[in-house]
């Protein structure tokens, strides 16, 4: 396949990208950054983007969006959170809806952040949006893709959970002080997280681009959400440190304000019933398994 990756230097995306070429695809990826030779660049905040640029794509993986865990939500953060989610899917969807040749299938990412704090209920694909700023933006997100499917396009919407690398995200944050012996549970400990490693968040990716029978809302996340209490006893276990310093709720909010109840204190049980369902085999189903193959322990 010819496949067309933007957020290519992200995250997931730099790991996705690698994963691709040694399938044997040839990929291609959408920037706002002077695009290296054969590249395509485009300027989602002010609505650029040639569409000639997206002709003779077989699939296009859509990463792109400002970092949710950098700084506080002021209303300008959380103006860019949500501008750079939705009008550059939007741009990107209108766009491919108007090819003479449009792709096969885009997979876009959103988050399970979509079914905001349901404390221990168990989230499948089916059930409804939750409520607060992240649940709003997740779902302006997806529907902003609504004109590449009315196109006849298999759009994919890949609601990422907390992608566990050393190279960034939350655990890569976190490491330093559990490595000191500063690590503790967040509030009461309670609430649950939807975790997924890279490694399998970009073989999960690979499968959706892959498999004609899926399309709309996926949880890309490990079959077994943890309790914050779970997660830190297992990391502290795993780097064989002691995990006694807690973080109150209220201090969290102290240091990180609304983002610490969205990010920190909301429980998200969700399970990737459409992608088991579709045949996706995990390489780390259990946590401990995960976080000992991602850190190298």
């Amino acid at each position: 396949m010819k496949i067309l990756v933007t957020g290519a230097t992200g995250l997931v995306g730099g790991a996705l990208v690698p994963l691709l070429a040694a399938g044997g695809h040839e990929v291609v990826r959408m920037g706002r950054a002077a695009p290296e030779t054969g590249d395509v660049r485009w300027d989602p905040q002010r609505g650029v983007l040639d569409a000639k640029s997206l002709e003779g794509f077989d699939g296009v993986v859509h990463l792109a969006g400002e970092n949710i865990a950098t700084g506080r939500w002021t209303a300008e953060k959380k103006r860019r959170i949500r501008d750079s989610r939705v009008r550059g899917t939007r741009l990107l969807a209108e766009t491919l809806a108007r090819l003479e040749r449009p792709p096969r299938v885009l997979v876009s990412t959103s988050a399970v952040g979509f079914y905001g704090d349901r404390g221990d209920e168990e989230l499948t694909e089916a059930s409804p949006a939750g409520a607060g700023f992240l649940s709003d933006v997740c779902r302006e997100w997806e529907t902003a893709t609504e004109a590449a499917q009315g196109k006849g396009i298999r759009v994919v919407r890949a609601r990422l959970g907390v992608v566990l690398s050393t190279e960034g995200g939350a655990l890569a944050k976190m490491l330093t002080p559990f490595k000191l012996g500063a690590g503790g549970i967040i509030g009461n400990g309670r609430q649950y997280m939807s975790w997924i490693t890279l490694g399998d968040t970009v073989a999960a990716l690979g499968h959706l681009l892959a498999t004609d029978t899926v399309a709309g809302p996926v949880n890309v996340v490990a079959p077994a959400a943890v309790t914050n209490h779970q997660f830190t006893k297992t990391l502290g276990r795993v780097l064989r440190r002691p995990t006694l310093f807690p973080l109150p709720g209220f201090a969290a909010r102290l240091a990180f304000g609304e983002m610490a109840d969205a990010l920190l204190l909301a429980s998200t049980r969700a399970r990737p019933a459409a992608l088991l369902e579709s045949g996706y085999a995990f390489r780390h189903d259990s946590l401990e398994g995960g976080l000992r193959h991602v850190i190298g322990a």
